[in-house]
């Protein structure tokens, strides 16, 4: 049950997400008008011969006619009532053009996911600590995953494992095949990561007097492991995995690319391309509020993982 410090901890990271949704609109809002180009070119499809007096015309009609200051007053005030405003490119509303592509996006994330973490928890368990050459092979592994760019072990994966040996399909087909290789690109360099970090945490705890006794009580090597030891590695393990999971429904944009899958990384790249100012501070927003939400659901997990924090008001 939480404590009225507990109560006092949440509110005040309430407050603090609120704060970082306003920098991640403030600073998209800045980024957008820095770059050179008219959105009203877009809005209007690039048309040769259209009229300087209908530009300015489309140019009222969408308000970006008005200093950036009132802009960016209409767009905080947009914010706080939920509206995302309406495509450009798309001449829709942002928030239905996000939720439809949001399914692939988010089975992409969460298979990825759960891949990684499944083989950083295999890393922690199985290799033991004095068998030397397994933990070099394991290290090398992780280390060979964290340092290749996702893009290039898709490109890999599908040269092998769809185009010369045709175990799965080369692009999205609709089916769960389909999403093996991308998330397989996505997990590999999150899970030598979380992996690395495991292992550490794993032979610290091992290390402990709890561990000792438990080994004296009788308890095989393995039930040590995942009985004892393993949820001492939790933690750290959690923090990285929400930050992870921030990152994973805006940082698709190669990988869906590379197996041509739809979903928010599309979505991101072609509003970023043709200007769509109100699709990019969508996306942009669904990322960080994405991000504030599981932060706050981590710091909550930890009172479940780590008991100890409840009792020393931490």
């Amino acid at each position: 049950m939480l404590t009225r410090r507990d109560a006092g901890r949440f509110a005040r990271r309430a407050a603090i997400a609120v704060v970082q949704l306003w920098g991640a609109a403030t600073l998209c809002f800045a980024m957008l008008h820095l770059i050179p180009g008219d959105p009203v070119d877009i809005i209007m499809g690039n048309q040769a011969l259209v009229s300087p007096e209908l530009k300015d015309q489309v140019r009222a009609e969408y308000g970006l006619a008005d200093p950036p200051g009132v802009q960016y007053a209409r767009l905080l005030g947009d914010l706080a009532r939920g509206d995302l405003g309406t495509s450009y490119q798309l001449q829709r509303p942002v928030l239905d053009a996000l939720v439809e592509q949001l399914l692939p996006t988010v089975q992409l994330a969460a298979a990825a996911l759960v891949l990684a973490i499944l083989l950083a928890v295999c890393a922690a368990v199985l290799v033991p600590e004095r068998h030397r050459l397994a933990r070099l092979l394991f290290s090398g592994f992780e280390m060979v995953a964290v340092s290749l760019p996702q893009y290039w072990l898709g490109i890999l994966l599908i040269t092998f494992l769809s185009l010369r040996w045709h175990v799965f399909p080369v692009i999205e087909a609709g089916t769960w095949r389909s999403l093996v290789l991308p998330a397989v690109a996505v997990a590999l360099p999150i899970a030598g990561t979380l992996g690395q970090v495991m292992r550490e945490e794993m032979d610290a705890a091992l290390a402990q007097p709890f561990v000792t006794s438990a080994r004296a009580r009788g308890a095989g090597e393995l039930a040590v492991r995942t009985g004892h030891a393993l949820r001492h590695c939790l933690v750290p393990a959690t923090t990285l995995t929400g930050w992870f999971v921030g990152s994973l429904l805006g940082g698709s944009v190669l990988i869906e690319q590379v197996f041509g899958r739809p979903g928010l990384g599309q979505v991101a790249l072609t509003a970023v391309t043709n200007k769509d100012i109100p699709m990019v501070t969508g996306v942009v927003m669904l990322a960080a509020a994405v991000y504030v939400v599981v932060n706050l659901l981590v710091e909550l997990s930890y009172l479940v993982v780590d008991p100890r924090l409840r009792r020393d008001g931490r």
